[in-house]
């Protein structure tokens, strides 16, 4: 009631007004630094993940009034500028080149799990979309978790970028995600001592750890030189900027001129009546494809993806000398990280939410499927399956913590390679599953 009245006072329905957008810069990325840093301070924070205390914090704020659910801010900026910048920076990473030729079997795991991702979105939509109600929304839901459990956050921004399934679902699916999550890896940490899986599959890295003949210290040492602080110069940074918005800047160009080119509803459906119930199936056939043609090619972020990784790839020797890219891109997506909590009414993400965990739970099961079945049949170790697992649902770092954690200090690299090549696949597979669904 005190803060009704106060509102009332100030003339607006909330403390910070929407146009004030200085005092919520501030907001924002305090939020986002004060997240980073209990994320990286404390074990129960690293356990939650910085992500979802930063949505935490945001959601907190916009429901007790503080700072508004929709401003220039969020809307322009962030969702506009940051999230598209993010994406070329973290994806300088991922050399197809290299991926291919060093990370072997576990690549071949990760590529079947990404398939079974795919196969539970179609599932989990089929089966929830009666009791959920809003059958374009789980859509664009599936759509988005399917970028994400196959390169992790990453994919998840430019999906929610990209199909804005709106502000409250959106960030019920965020809470929804980082529940099944955590429960997740603790689930795949116990796949490593079950009798049943180490009957089944060989486990030579396990063996060793428990033998000692592996120094779980050298691979904690490995782990923090990855992630030591590294040397940056003002030159890096404006080489980033000036990269990261070039590829933006030409994948919109891209992606707008064959949007312009494909009709938004193709009308080849009669061309063919002549023939029959054969010209009436091809014409249907060919309405898909251009309409299926059109969407896709004419999503920038298939573009911006396509672009990052010619340039990963075949300027791989000056994107070496480059740094402070994978720093600054998961800075960026942090800060939208926090925005996405922003418009998250309390009564939607409680009531929204269990539908949606069910949904990434059939799409978590179904990719472990897939992984540890391709494993057995492929006679592939224990180990492998579970870090390509990791690296499709987590991304490129839970799964590289994950091998770290456990004292694989040889699949650290291989998880950080295949992760990254998530990024794209993500992407691209996200797109297709929106586009059939209808999202």
């Amino acid at each position: 009631m005190l803060s009704s009245l106060f509102m009332s006072a100030l003339g607006r329905e909330t403390l910070v007004a929407a146009d004030d957008t200085w005092t919520l810069m501030v907001i924002l990325c305090a939020g986002v630094a004060f997240s980073i840093w209990l994320e990286q301070k404390y074990n129960w924070a690293s356990k939650i993940s910085g992500a979802i205390i930063a949505l935490i914090i945001a959601m907190v704020l916009a429901n007790v009034g503080v700072i508004p659910t929709s401003c220039p801010l969020y809307d322009n900026i962030v969702w506009g500028m940051v999230v598209p910048m993010g994406i070329p920076l973290l994806l300088l990473q991922c050399n197809i080149k290299k991926i291919w030729k060093e990370t072997g079997r576990m690549l071949t795991i990760f590529l079947i799990g990404a398939v079974g991702t795919v196969v539970g979105a179609f599932l989990a939509y089929f089966l929830l979309r009666n009791p959920f109600g809003d059958a374009q929304g789980l859509a664009k839901v599936a759509a988005m978790m399917t970028g994400s459990y196959i390169g992790g956050g990453v994919n998840f921004a430019a999906m929610a970028s990209q199909y804005a399934a709106g502000d409250d679902l959106t960030a019920a699916a965020t809470v929804a995600d980082n529940l099944l999550m955590a429960a997740y890896f603790f689930v795949l940490i116990a796949f490593a001592g079950m009798k049943f899986f180490r009957r089944n599959y060989r486990h030579p890295l396990i063996d060793e750890v428990e033998s000692g003949t592996t120094n779980r210290d050298a691979a904690q040492t490995q782990a923090a030189a990855f992630w030591s602080r590294k040397d940056i110069s003002l030159k890096d940074i404006a080489i980033n900027f000036a990269y990261c918005i070039a590829i933006v800047w030409f994948s919109k160009l891209v992606a707008g001129g064959i949007a312009g080119l494909v009709p938004e509803n193709p009308s080849v459906f009669h061309t063919f009546d002549s023939l029959g119930v054969f010209g009436t199936v091809l014409g249907t056939v060919l309405n898909v494809l251009i309409d299926f043609i059109g969407k896709f090619f004419g999503s920038q972020y298939v573009w911006i993806t396509t672009f990052s990784v010619i340039v990963a790839t075949f300027m791989d020797k000056q994107v070496a000398k480059l740094h402070g890219s994978q720093e600054i891109g998961t800075y960026l997506i942090y800060l939208f990280l926090f925005v996405i909590g922003v418009p998250a009414n309390i009564y939607t993400v409680v009531t929204k939410s269990p539908l949606l965990l069910v949904l990434t739970a059939i799409m978590v099961i179904v990719n472990m499927l897939f992984c540890f079945i391709a494993a057995k049949l492929f006679h592939f170790d224990l180990e492998d399956a579970i870090i390509a697992s990791n690296a499709n649902i987590g991304g490129p770092t839970t799964a590289a913590g994950m091998a770290i954690s456990q004292g694989w200090a040889k699949l650290v690299g291989p998880a950080m390679l295949i992760g990254t090549l998530g990024y794209v696949i993500g992407n691209y597979l996200g797109t297709v599953v929106g586009i059939v669904l209808g999202a």
